[in-house]
């Protein structure tokens, strides 16, 4: 197993970026890699640190303004090669039908529940490791 994972997370609001982090911990699950996380405050920064390379999961805010998580999906699985998996945030249950044409992996939503959370980023970056293994 790897010894860290890396997961984006974006959202214009330090408050949900910070929800994201405690809910994850160190490591979501006794199975997956302990995680380290960048933070983006904008879709442009999201696209740089994407650009960069090495990111394992991408975090993305439903609700962020000036461009939610929804659009920034949607553009990251349209121009990004290999794009990584994305776990959207989303501000209603209703909403899982945006979040399927946004092209997400997963989705949950706010405010972000610390089990199902954890439980839903794990899966991804087990999808992730299977993967690249």
């Amino acid at each position: 197993m790897q010894p860290t994972a890396t997961v984006l997370v974006y959202s214009d609001d330090s408050t949900t970026r910070e929800q994201v982090r405690l809910a994850a911990g160190r490591r979501p699950a006794p199975d997956v890699p302990l995680v380290e996380f960048v933070e983006c405050a904008t879709p442009d920064a999201v696209v740089r640190e994407l650009d960069k390379g090495g990111i394992d999961v991408c975090v993305l805010d439903g609700e962020a303004v000036p461009m939610g998580g929804m659009g920034v999906c949607r553009q990251i699985k349209d121009e990004v090669f290999g794009c990584p998996p994305v776990l959207l945030l989303m501000g209603r249950p209703q909403d899982a039908w945006l979040a399927t044409w946004s092209r997400a992996d997963a989705a949950v939503t706010l405010p972000v529940d610390p089990v199902e959370f954890a439980s839903a980023l794990a899966s991804l970056l087990r999808q992730k490791r299977l993967v690249g293994a």
